[in-house]
């Protein structure tokens, strides 16, 4: 779905002034408005009832550090309203968490959005990174994310929730269920529950992290020390 006006006009006129920086390569700055959104399938790559992967966004714009985070910043109440849409009590908490990323960054396991990663409190050791060991049950993990394109397209995007669930759960997830709320507010599954061949590509892409719990975390330039 499209910002509203309102969130668009800060996002253009704030976030995507053209760079004065010698040799930086070009985002959406050319852009003076955003176009019909784009057409993610609901965020799924594939077939939208057993999808396998996340839908790659086309031609991504390259964003400055200040640029993703002005922009984040304009679009973060309406991303959690959107989420609300789902019923997850999580969408309503996930903001006043800890947050390790200093600014978006362009996720290429997320389909080249650009995402926030945060963390509850029981997940604190998720800001040690490569040194967090096994997170206890209870952690939850997350990552709210939007789009922009070289075409100045931007868009909402989906938010991506890991839970630690209690041993036995399910060992090949090492007892982690994944989630995903659409870009629209629609809950599209989860693991072990309603919708969970949506997020069964989940569960392949992060056994490559076994060894880590599962976890991916976040590019060493854009790291936060928890509070």
């Amino acid at each position: 779905m499209p910002i509203r006006p309102a969130v668009m006009a800060a996002v253009i006129a704030g976030a995507l002034a053209q760079s004065a920086t010698a040799g930086e390569p070009e985002s959406a700055s050319s852009a003076g408005s955003v176009s019909e959104p784009l057409q993610t399938a609901q965020g799924l790559g594939g077939s939208t009832e057993q999808p396998r992967r996340h839908f790659r966004v086309p031609n991504p714009a390259v964003l400055s550090e200040r640029e993703a985070v002005e922009i984040y910043l304009g679009l973060a109440d309406e991303l959690a309203a959107v989420y609300a849409r789902s019923g997850s009590s999580i969408v309503g908490e996930y903001q006043s968490w800890q947050r390790y990323s200093s600014a978006p960054y362009k996720s290429m396991t997320h389909g080249r959005r650009y995402v926030s990663n945060y963390a509850n409190a029981q997940a604190r050791d998720y800001g040690r990174y490569e040194q967090a060991g096994q997170l206890p049950v209870g952690s939850v993990v997350v990552k709210d994310s939007f789009v922009v394109t070289d075409a100045g397209e931007i868009t909402l995007g989906p938010l991506f929730v890991m839970e630690k669930m209690a041993p036995g759960f399910n060992y090949v997830t090492g007892d982690w269920r994944y989630s995903m709320i659409s870009e629209t507010g629609e809950f599209l599954g989860e693991t072990g529950g309603e919708g969970a061949q949506r997020v069964e590509f989940c569960i392949a892409c992060h056994l490559a992290q076994e060894d880590q719990d599962h976890l991916f975390f976040v590019p060493a330039e854009r790291r936060v020390t928890a509070d």
